[in-house]
């Protein structure tokens, strides 16, 4: 059974949605005392909520000034979709180098599930599939601190209300994305894999930019480029540890 949303959780989505869509204007200062009046709750609620916007970087609290909007920048997700790239385009190469049946089956039943919610517009269903997906290949890298911190950098954006579902691009269109990547992760290439990967997450994170862009702000069109570079010049699939070379016994 599915626990019924708290005051505090009401306030807190709420909040986060005049944040995100930039009614509560990012450098903008408000009291706890004059929200709890806009929203007509108490100021318990409201107090509950904004600190968990603070951990979530949204907000600052400032000591007998209440609260300044931070919102989410630009630089916020140019940030965290570098470091993506930085982990992602490598471990979608280490997955088709290293992919067995078990992950191949379950990358391709993943993209089968993901077509049917996004057919069906289903959006939460289909949220959770696209962290699936993502968790999947990261699960090839064979290394769990790396695991975890994709899901962190991957959460540190949704938990914040941003995401291009519904928004700057339909379902259809990152089920799209996806598929090129498992594809080249089952056929073991992983060049193609390293590519696609990165293409997809240049992608989300272009229309990240633009939808948390303020007027007149302009997001550079090449800002993957340097981290697309460094990762080519490294090698797509430096995840991957060879066996050292003995020589002669």
């Amino acid at each position: 059974m599915t626990a019924r949303p708290t005051a505090t959780d009401r306030v807190f989505a709420l909040l986060r949605e005049r944040i995100v869509g930039g009614e509560l204007a990012a450098g903008s200062q408000h009291s706890i005392y004059r929200l709890s009046e806009q929203l007509d709750v108490s100021r318990t609620p409201v107090r509950e909520a904004v600190l968990r916007l603070a951990d979530l970087g949204l907000v600052e609290v400032e000591r007998n000034r209440g609260i300044r909007i931070r919102g989410v920048t630009v630089s916020d997700v140019r940030e965290v979709f570098e470091l993506r790239l930085l982990l992602e385009v490598p471990a979608a190469a280490a997955a088709a180098s290293r992919a067995d049946q078990g992950l191949r089956s379950a990358l391709a039943a993943n993209i089968d599930v993901t077509r049917e919610h996004a057919r069906a517009g289903r959006e939460a269903d289909f949220t959770q599939v696209d962290r699936d997906f993502h968790a999947l290949v990261a699960s090839a890298s064979q290394n769990t601190r790396l695991e975890a911190e994709v899901a962190r950098l991957r959460d540190s954006i949704q938990a914040r209300g941003v995401s291009t579902f519904g928004r700057s691009r339909p379902l259809a269109e990152v089920v799209a994305e996806h598929a090129p990547v498992a594809d080249a992760i089952g056929r073991g290439e992983p060049e193609q894999a390293a590519v696609a990967m990165a293409d997809h997450l240049e992608h989300t994170g272009t229309l990240l930019m633009g939808q948390v862009s303020g007027p007149g702000e302009v997001v550079d069109p090449r800002w993957a480029a340097p981290v697309r570079a460094a990762v080519s010049a490294a090698g797509s699939s430096m995840l991957l540890t060879d066996e050292p070379d003995e020589g002669p016994r």
